[in-house]
């Protein structure tokens, strides 16, 4: 990617609802971004986009400006029925959904649509309310969706527009079959726009495109071999796993931390850091995939205020989060898939703002790094972890965390749970 984000094509210049441009001008955005720029004119001619872009480079923006515009121009089919959705997105987390619903009241606010959000974990009944009552965008996790529909709250046939964030997700969380569930019971591609957009396509998302959408649009605004944003400082510390903790409490030492995410392959070793910060006076929060969704959503509201400087995270928070001003995130665990690097990377450096990336190669996780490098096809500079940088650490703090099996590098369930679980989770 080129240094400059912003392209010269303004939101103002392209064929939108003067109630959308208004929400775009309060939001503080004039010009677009690449994928902004390259998508917008396809969807507004009424073609379905499959689009590809870096992480934090305004996809979410996109499909939402495209999904208000097609809405405020079309009206309702006869026989839809008032309060039926219109425009389906569907997101692999509930974190994702509910920061595409807070960016969508934020860009809609002038248009008069009505946008929902729905997700496990919490609200079962005040969703189903907000459902019952009307709506014209429905946002959710396919478990909490499936669950409604079959319940006959909504229904699918009024759909104009069908969106996929973070398709390949789906596919990680296991949620394709649910996918393929709801958009065989939409109208038809060619009686829909269809929109699938991701900061990574393999085959098997693109499959999924050639089954449910009509002749897509391909926009990729990733550079050749450049697939992490380029305002993002980085760098690597080979260390020994002891080494971490005073590696990792020496650097927070001397850095400005403002707003920092640190993540983690695994639950466990998330908590044990957490001790070691509290005991070494860093305030943090611990976000993993079996934190109750209250919790969840305070602790990323106190991140995102600034109330908390430092967010432990296992990859449940490395995709589709805007936290403005990330200043750092830490990589104290190599991740084990390559694209999971690039999500994580992506938490910073939002939106033509700068970051920097620190990452610990030990022992356990350092044959990782060979493959992230080919896949951003960079070398990832290195750094002398010297003893000027380690600290002497006060002992941890004692904490008492519930004990569940870990879930792995993701704070998923074992394979042969997560039917089970799925919509508890999502």
């Amino acid at each position: 990617m080129t240094e400059r984000l912003f392209t010269d094509v303004r939101f103002a210049s392209l064929d939108l609802e003067p109630s959308i441009l208004r929400g775009i001008e309060d939001a503080g955005f004039e010009y677009c971004t690449p994928i902004q720029a390259q998508s917008l004119p396809a969807v507004l001619a009424g073609r379905d986009v499959e689009g590809q872009a870096q992480t934090g480079t305004g996809k979410t923006a996109a499909f939402l400006v495209g999904i208000m515009n097609v809405l405020l121009r079309e009206p309702r089919r006869p026989g839809a029925g008032d309060g039926q959705p219109r425009a389906i997105v569907l997101a692999p987390t509930r974190e994702l959904a509910v920061q595409i619903h807070r960016d969508a009241e934020q860009i809609g606010l002038h248009t008069g649509l009505r946008f929902g959000v729905v997700f496990g974990g919490t609200g079962y009944e005040s969703q189903r309310e907000m459902l019952r009552a009307g709506l014209d965008v429905l946002i959710g996790t396919p478990g909490r969706l499936i669950d409604y529909f079959k319940q006959k709250i909504f229904h699918l046939n009024a759909v104009r527009v069908a969106v996929l964030d973070e398709a390949d997700r789906m596919f990680d969380l296991g949620f394709i079959r649910d996918i393929r569930y709801l958009l065989r019971r939409m109208p038809p591609p060619q009686k829909r726009l269809s929109l699938l957009f991701s900061a990574t396509l393999s085959m098997r998302v693109r499959e999924l495109a050639y089954e449910h959408m009509n002749s897509p649009a391909m926009v990729d605004t990733t550079p050749e071999n450049h697939v992490t944003v380029a305002s993002v400082s980085q760098r690597v510390y080979h260390v020994g796993e002891q080494e971490k903790i005073p590696l990792l409490i020496g650097l927070l030492r001397r850095m400005d931390v403002t707003r920092t995410i640190i993540f983690f392959n695994t639950k466990r070793e998330a908590e044990k850091v957490d001790a070691w910060l509290a005991g070494n006076g860093f305030a943090a929060g611990l976000l993993t995939g079996d934190v109750p969704q209250k919790k969840r959503l305070s602790l990323l509201d106190r991140f995102t205020r600034g109330e908390l400087p430092i967010l432990l995270a296992t990859d449940v928070a490395a995709r589709g989060l805007h936290i403005p001003n990330v200043s750092h995130i830490f990589n104290y665990d190599l991740p084990q898939d390559a694209e999971d690097y690039v999500h994580r990377v992506g938490r910073t450096a939002r939106v033509g703002a700068t970051g920097d990336a620190v990452s610990f190669s030990c022992e356990r996780f350092c044959y990782s790094l060979t493959d992230i490098e080919a896949f951003i096809g960079q070398s990832i500079p290195a750094e002398v972890a010297s003893a000027e940088l380690m600290a002497d650490p006060e002992p941890p703090a004692r904490r008492r965390y519930p004990r569940q099996p870990d879930r792995g590098r993701s704070g998923a369930a074992p394979r042969h749970s997560r039917r089970r679980s799925r919509e508890s989770r999502s």
